[in-house]
């Protein structure tokens, strides 16, 4: 299994230092220690005419002119970018969103490896994809167009979120995809995304990160993407996982979850088909906060490292022999 990171410190609105490229570069190179890994940004489709303070709210301003790196950090040292093209535009907008993936792609086709078409559509809550107009039409249409308009080397997927039960699950969406022709979406997917939350956003006894874990991905594969007529063959990557240390969290608590998580991953990946695992993020959005949203970081904001950097510093460096390629 490949292991990656979220680069950037944002999440969602939440970005409260800019970022720092020589810290994150020398953060990347300690953490991964020279192993293949992968990295994580987001760029937004927010329409004809967006509103500029949801622009300013999501850092969306200068996405297609450069990412948090330069292009040559991305494929430098083993790295492979794993790009997230998030569609959140007030009204649908399926033109404009295809002509977008094209432009995203003469912009950083050349550098990507993983291309995410949408991000969690099928969560519909504020400023997640799920919540835009015309949402499944930019997956069920994006996703081909992107496959086929994309470099060779670029892998094409989509990602989800855990289905949330308080807004009813989401088997609606799963139908949704069951019911169109597989030569038309599922076998242009190369692989599926999974958010993985399990402890973030509602107090969970420690002892149960593992079991919900490991229902959310075995959920994913054995019931979802079966309805979706997706194959065991198509790869799922845990697109984001992510445990604060902000709010009901501490420090330790993050790095027990985080090493919970991964060792479930782990003892799951050969059999539901997982050959990519990213931690969401780098460092903290907003470490003042004490909030979920601004802690999840392996670093704090200052970019000093939590003890869940050395955790998933170690687990890379164990699990490098066994590399995935997919």
């Amino acid at each position: 299994m490949k292991y990656g990171v979220y680069l950037a410190g944002r999440a969602g609105t939440t970005c409260a230092k800019p970022d720092q490229p020589e810290k994150i570069a020398s953060a990347v190179d300690d953490l991964m220690g020279g192993v293949a890994h992968v990295v994580r940004e987001y760029v937004h489709f927010l329409g004809a005419d967006p509103d500029p303070e949801i622009v300013r709210s999501l850092g969306a301003q200068d996405e297609l002119v450069g990412l948090t790196m330069p292009d040559e950090w991305y494929v430098q040292n083993g790295r492979e970018l794993d790009l997230v093209v998030s569609y959140l535009p007030s009204v649908a907008d399926i033109p404009g969103w295809l002509a977008f993936l094209d432009t995203v792609l003469d912009r950083y086709g050349h550098i990507v490896r993983y291309l995410q078409v949408t991000l969690e559509p099928n969560f519909p809550i504020p400023l997640i994809d799920g919540s835009s107009p015309g949402v499944m039409e930019a997956l069920t249409q994006g996703l081909p167009h992107a496959k086929r308009v994309s470099p060779a080397h670029v892998k094409v997927g989509f990602s989800v979120a855990e289905p949330a039960e308080w807004l009813g699950g989401d088997d609606e969406f799963w139908q949704s995809l069951a019911n169109l022709p597989a030569e038309q979406f599922a076998s242009h997917v190369d692989y599926v995304g999974l958010g993985l939350y399990p402890d973030a956003f509602s107090q969970v006894p420690p002892d149960a990160v593992p079991l919900l874990t490991r229902d959310a991905v075995q959920h994913l594969r054995s019931r979802s993407l079966a309805t979706a007529k997706i194959p065991h063959r198509t790869p799922i990557h845990i697109a984001e996982f992510g445990s604060p240390s902000g709010e009901a969290g501490t420090a330790a608590g993050q790095a027990r979850s985080i090493s919970d998580m991964l060792a479930t991953i782990d003892h799951m990946a050969e059999e539901l088909n997982i050959t990519v695992c990213e931690y969401f993020g780098l460092r903290d959005a907003d470490s003042s906060d004490g909030q979920a949203i601004g802690t999840f970081g392996l670093l704090d904001d200052d970019y000093v490292p939590k003890d869940s950097f050395d955790v998933y510093r170690r687990i890379v460096e164990a699990g490098s022999a066994g590399v995935a390629t997919s």
